[in-house]
């Protein structure tokens, strides 16, 4: 894999083109995918290795991406470790009793790295599949996890979140570190079954105030990150351009970056940074002529840093014409 273009990429070596993935692209955009999944649940598909093996080929096979990214869900871990929770359609998950007290975090259980074998055997399978192309394993971050744990599913304010935050620091800080002990277990469990780079997910640490991301989450995330050596790490969360100095603090070598915020302005927040994103989802649905010139917008404003991965500035969405993608993939390897 020494040629593979996003472990290049990711360490700032030259590429003949920026390599491409999309977060999301293995889902429900693809009608394979809705094929697939008739009558499974998320969380079943996420424990059958021939089932994630499949769906994480799908858009290597139909869009020709760079990547393949493994199949899976952040909640898959805590459900592995014994936390009783579901993810129920049209919500997401639903945490049955949420964590509000320090005897609630003490209840947490650790995860035994056996009871996400599954995953391990998933990622043998696409391995013998996959060839030249590189597959990223990826796990959420404390601050999502705990956002999820503490509201008892999705949430607009995280109000629940930051009132544990501000009004109990302790019990935060327990509840972190016991979820970044998980997360970095679940990571290990992919890199030691073969994943050539890992994400960290933090899916709504763009809530935060810098200062605030400062001190409830960045020495957390920041020990996940450490924990995993020889393979690149990417660090992504929504709404987070104010947050991407310290979030290049927390160790990744690649910063995702939301399309909020254009790619040469991330560079100059974040010197010597590899880059990751930052199409808008939404560009998708536009006319082909405006796809074109948003796509070789992002490539040029990609170039002001160290090295740049094509990505979404978020996931796939499920209504996304998937020839639209794979047009993208095809622009981009043409440059």
């Amino acid at each position: 894999m020494t040629d593979n273009l996003l472990l290049r990429a990711a360490r700032g070596q030259a590429v003949p083109h920026p390599p491409v993935w999309f977060m999301r692209q293995a889902g429900r955009s693809l009608p394979e995918y809705r094929e697939l999944r008739k009558g499974i649940g998320m969380l079943e598909s996420c424990r059958r290795p021939d089932l994630v093996c499949e769906i994480t080929l799908q858009p290597v096979r139909r869009h020709g991406v760079d990547a393949a990214i493994l199949f899976s869900d952040i909640v898959v871990p805590l459900q592995a470790a014994g936390v009783d929770l579901d993810i129920v359609a049209g919500t997401g998950p639903v945490v049955a009793a949420p964590i509000a007290t320090m005897a609630d975090v003490a209840a947490l259980p650790a995860l035994d790295p056996d009871a996400v074998g599954f995953v391990a055997e998933a990622i043998r399978l696409l391995l013998a599949e996959l060839g030249p192309t590189a597959l990223i394993g990826f796990a959420g971050a404390p601050f999502t996890l705990a956002s999820y744990l503490v509201e008892g599913g999705p949430s607009r304010h995280h109000v629940k979140t930051k009132a544990l935050m501000y009004g109990a620091p302790d019990v935060w800080h327990a509840l972190c570190a016991r979820l970044a002990d998980i997360t970095l277990t679940f990571l290990r469990v992919q890199a030691d079954a073969g994943v050539h780079a890992v994400q960290l997910f933090d899916s709504w640490a763009g809530a935060l105030s810098e200062a605030d991301y400062r001190r409830y989450v960045l020495p957390h995330s920041r020990r996940v990150l450490d924990g995993i050596e020889g393979l690149p790490r990417i660090h992504f969360g929504v709404g987070t351009g104010e947050l991407l100095p310290a979030m290049s603090e927390a160790g990744a070598d690649v910063v995702g970056v939301d399309w909020r915020t254009p790619l040469d302005v991330a560079a100059g927040r974040v010197p010597g940074k590899v880059l990751q994103g930052n199409l808008d989802p939404c560009v998708l649905f536009a006319p082909w002529e405006v796809v074109e010139q948003e796509t070789r917008r992002v490539v040029a404003e990609g170039r002001k840093a160290p090295g740049h991965i094509f990505n979404l500035g978020h996931g796939v969405m499920p209504e996304t014409d998937p020839d639209v993608l794979t047009r993208v993939v095809s622009l981009i390897h043409s440059m």
